[in-house]
């Protein structure tokens, strides 16, 4: 069963996207699952987990701007407040969440640039992201990893339909728990293709619009 792990609605100033439309889009490319990863808000999540059926799961989570860059908090009940790392990932920990680093040696985005000093505060790397400009920063974020044997998650980072499932994960999960469970033990896989780059631009012009017509 594939899951993307990496995707946002209109509660991210980027995205316009339902969140009952990110289940509907989910379902049509035989996804099992998403999480909702929303910039610094379980909203998009919650609203998502609604439309939530027997075989197809809604993780919530978010995408939380540290003072070093972007956390993604998977399995969370409760609002994580932007602010200094240590303390975002103590609030995902808090309540039983999983700590992603998103496409972390991406060099167009600015995100989080981990140090091996840092390893110990993670419990997974993305290690592909749809919406990375070169595969390369991919495959560093697959050998840090490696290095410190971290399990490899991934996701589209959609924000819009048409990229929900460009990456995903695998895994034999039927339910939310077994999902977390198989992610911690490192018993999933991954894959996926990059996604067209005009997309990042289309998200760049929707955030001004937004910012200018719906401040």
């Amino acid at each position: 069963m594939r899951y993307d792990m990496h995707t946002h609605s209109k509660y991210s100033p980027d995205s316009m996207l339902e969140p009952r439309a990110i289940v509907k889009h989910g379902r049509k490319r035989g996804l099992a699952g998403v999480a909702v990863t929303d910039h610094n808000t379980i909203k998009g999540g919650l609203e998502a987990k609604r439309y939530e059926t027997e075989d197809f799961k809604v993780i919530v989570g978010s995408e939380i701007m540290t003072d070093r860059g972007e956390i993604i908090g998977l399995f969370l009940n409760a609002e994580v407040e932007p602010g200094e790392f240590e303390a975002v990932i103590e609030g995902i920990k808090e309540q039983g969440g999983i700590v992603v680093v998103p496409h972390p040696f991406d060099r167009i985005r600015p995100g989080l640039q981990p140090t091996d000093e840092d390893a110990k505060f993670f419990d997974c790397i993305e290690g592909f992201n749809s919406r990375c400009l070169f595969q390369s920063y991919n495959e560093r974020a697959v050998e840090f990893a490696s290095r410190h044997k971290l399990p490899v998650t991934a996701g589209s980072d959609a924000h819009f339909g048409w990229e929900i499932g460009n990456a995903f994960i695998r895994a034999n999960a039927a339910s939310e728990e077994e999902l977390r469970r198989d992610i911690l033990d490192n018993e999933i896989e991954y894959g996926g293709r990059l996604s067209n780059p005009l997309n990042q631009c289309l998200s760049k012009v929707l955030k001004t619009w937004r910012k200018v017509m719906l401040p």
